[in-house]
């Protein structure tokens, strides 16, 4: 019913957006009186503002064409090297003759596309071969095509790392952290020659009662029976997914704005004034980000409601009673892998303990192979994009990759 509800308002909107896409040629085409006045600025950048807000997002592109090396621009390839129905494994690498290290970047299955890790994966390809998992909107996978939940999930983070060995190093960005964690566990349990070398896993939520934040309190405040009832609908006929069952993007989507609305509400005033003032470079940054935050896709109901129960309600990795396919998923049987751990400061969705409880399940690996970085003035995106991720996070994580690869 819901995905009906929005589809309806989806299309209702359409005279909207053809209104203000003339609204806003009128006043910004250099043969408008109106493109010369103060009131056709603040005309134009209330269009602009306006179509921030409404404008229909597909997946972005990943836009990774080149990458600087001793100060040269050095061009990037970027290819699918496997295909499932609810992944493609996407490869970024400098095209030129060095020998890299591979690392495999295991992105979350949150509601945005994997292209959010822009750029994390633009500041490791300057020095690795980066492979990551670019995961299907649910909308567009058939319902033949079967069920996903977090066996799922971590059968295809094994079968990359098979793929992909031997030396390989993985980083978990977020959500994936205690599913990387669980594979890399199942296959040291099995002595499986794919174990990687490194693991660096990355604000997730590995232990959910170590640190509160408005997702745990909400992840404990309801059944998971209202979680299904209130937040899972199916896909209409209009899509390839019709009649698989999902949480959808656009409820996922109020759900990001709804966790800090003033904060959205006025990055949205701060485009309008940068506008009217002629500030093009502060606005672009603003709709280079929404355009990229805006930009959701489906999630099966099965994963959504299985993270739920058995990542923020009954907390199983943490607590040692996680399984894959009824085996029992044990961190203390990890050894060959070096484990590096990392955390932001101001981090308000998987907030500083959460993560760092890996080195106390993970027994079986030696201290001198263990590293934990905690980033000072970082946000939860600020772990893996912006400034302090290329300047200090990646950096670290590169010297860890080096130093026990």
């Amino acid at each position: 019913m819901w995905y009906s509800v929005y589809e309806a308002f989806n299309a209702a909107l359409g005279p909207a957006r053809l209104l203000n896409a003339v609204t806003r040629g009128l006043t910004q085409h250099p043969a408008s009186l109106l493109a010369y006045t103060h009131f056709g600025h603040s005309m134009a950048a209330g269009t602009e503002v306006l179509d921030s807000v409404i404008r229909n997002r597909g997946k972005p592109d990943w836009g990774i064409d080149s990458v600087a090396l001793a100060g040269e621009l050095v061009p990037v390839s970027a290819e699918i090297v496997a295909t499932r129905s609810f992944c493609r494994l996407v490869r970024f690498r400098p095209m030129h003759d060095r020998a890299l290290p591979k690392v495999l970047v295991v992105a979350p299955m949150s509601g945005h596309h994997a292209t959010l890790l822009r750029g994390t994966v633009a500041a490791l390809v300057a020095e690795h071969e980066v492979y990551i998992t670019d995961w299907v909107d649910a909308r567009f996978v058939p319902r033949d095509r079967g069920a996903f939940g977090l066996d799922s999930y971590i059968d295809h983070v094994m079968s990359f790392m098979r793929q992909l060995q031997p030396s390989l190093h993985v980083v978990a960005v977020c959500q994936p952290a205690p599913l990387v964690l669980s594979a890399v566990a199942l296959l040291a349990a099995a002595g499986d020659s794919a174990q990687p070398a490194t693991m660096t896993l990355m604000g997730g939520p590995i232990d959910t009662a170590a640190a509160e934040t408005v997702a745990t309190r909400l992840a404990s405040s309801r059944p998971l029976s209202w979680f299904e009832n209130s937040l899972i609908t199916t896909v209409p006929e209009s899509y390839p997914g019709a009649t698989r069952r999902v949480y959808p993007g656009f409820i996922q989507l109020g759900s990001f704005l709804m966790m800090n609305p003033m904060r959205h509400i006025q990055a949205h005033v701060d485009m309008f004034h940068h506008l009217v003032r002629g500030d093009g470079e502060s606005a672009e940054a603003h709709r280079r980000f929404y355009d990229e935050y805006l930009s959701v896709m489906d999630v099966t109901a099965d994963f959504y409601l299985e993270t739920i129960d058995s990542i923020f309600q009954r907390n199983r990795v943490a607590n040692g009673t996680m399984v894959w396919r009824d085996e029992p998923v044990e961190p203390a049987a990890i050894e060959k892998t070096a484990l590096m751990t990392i955390e932001g400061e101001l981090d308000d969705i998987s907030a500083p303990g959460q993560t760092v409880v890996a080195h106390r399940l993970c027994t079986g690996i030696a201290e001198s192979r263990r590293e934990h970085h905690l980033q000072a003035g970082v946000g939860h995106y600020g772990i893996f994009n912006g400034r302090r991720w290329r300047e200090q996070i990646m950096p670290s994580i590169a010297a860890f990759i080096r130093k026990h690869g």
